[in-house]
């Protein structure tokens, strides 16, 4: 019953968001919600759990809350400056820095507020629709994977190294850093050379996204608060589901693994970690769960935060996303499986 239990639970949690607009928009109590009900049916309530809930996603939600702060006082200098510095630059080379810069940034700034300063420059960027659309697709490539290189830059990669703390492991801070940035800043800087490769020369003068709206107090603590009740939520369902991983998912071979978690594409990543990743893995299942979560979260917008947060405020269509983020994605995994 218990793991009848937890199998629906995984299935609503996986599917829902997806399919149901109210969930997607109030995502953090809907997963809050399946996270504590999975713990209440596998009977792992204890105080050790509470104070991690509560403890560990202090440090990301203080980080973004701190650069959301930045990020306010960077707006204007960005909105003034932002068609200057790609004339002056050139603007292929100007695809390549943005792409390069803020996948790498995003592990020290975090992704979410290098997905704000992205839809910054875009919406100032005065490209047509379909070559923004592109650049912004290639970004959030990799803004996904280049924040996942320390535990601050996304609700991921704090998930991984918490579940990883104990033995074997110890994962500390600079624990993803050190396996696992063979594969993404060459993963970062492939993005960065293709935006390169696809941006024109000139900017067209035309309007293409756009979102102007001012970062106000109110909107930056309502953000760091939905970032401590996600990271919480992703603790209480990684616990809770953790009968099924050590019965199924940690046995899995890592091809199997690494071709399951192309659900990436249409359920945020760090949900998936927060089921998948325990210290009874080898460090190559590991990897291979790790990246797959990485590459394939850029392929649809429901499959990361920086996704989430640049199609909503840019108004990107999902089947605009899906035209390029599909294909890119699916390109991406099968070279990372040969490396891997």
């Amino acid at each position: 019953m218990v793991f009848t239990g937890l199998f629906a639970i995984l299935a609503v949690v996986l599917f829902a968001p997806f399919l149901i607009k109210k969930v997607e928009e109030e995502l953090e109590i809907f997963l809050f919600v399946m996270g504590t009900v999975a713990v209440s049916i596998t009977s792992q309530w204890s105080v050790p759990l509470i104070e991690e809930a509560l403890i560990e996603p202090v440090k990301i939600t203080l980080a973004v809350f701190a650069a959301g702060f930045l990020f306010r006082a960077l707006q204007k200098p960005i909105a003034a400056n932002v068609n200057k510095i790609s004339d002056a630059v050139g603007l292929k080379l100007f695809a390549f820095l943005l792409i390069v810069i803020l996948g790498l940034l995003s592990s020290i700034i975090t992704a979410i507020i290098a997905a704000l300063v992205l839809v910054e420059i875009i919406s100032y960027l005065t490209l047509d629709r379909k070559n923004e659309v592109m650049l912004v697709i290639l970004a959030c490539f990799s803004i996904g994977l280049g924040a996942a290189l320390t535990p601050i830059g996304e609700p991921l990669s704090t998930i991984a190294v918490t579940k990883l703390k104990s033995d074997p492991y110890h994962a500390g801070f600079f624990f993803l850093f050190d396996h696992l940035r063979h594969f993404i800043i060459p993963g970062v800087l492939a993005f960065g050379i293709l935006g390169a490769v696809l941006m024109p020369f000139k900017r067209s003068r035309k309007e293409g996204l756009s979102d102007r709206k001012q970062e106000d107090l109110r909107g930056i603590s309502l953000r760091a608060g939905k970032v401590y009740l996600f990271v919480m939520a992703l603790i209480f369902l990684g616990k809770g589901f953790k009968p099924i991983i050590d019965e199924y998912i940690s046995k899995m071979p890592y091809q199997g693994l690494y071709w399951l978690n192309t659900l990436s594409a249409v359920v945020d990543n760090a949900t998936l970690a927060a089921a998948e990743i325990d210290p009874g893995m080898s460090l190559l299942q590991i990897k291979s769960a790790l990246m797959a979560l990485l590459i394939a979260g850029g392929m649809l917008i429901p499959g990361n935060i920086p996704n989430i947060i640049s199609a909503g405020k840019l108004k990107i269509k999902s089947s605009e996303w899906a035209r390029i983020g599909v294909p890119l994605g699916l390109l991406m995994m099968v070279i990372y499986f040969f490396f891997l």
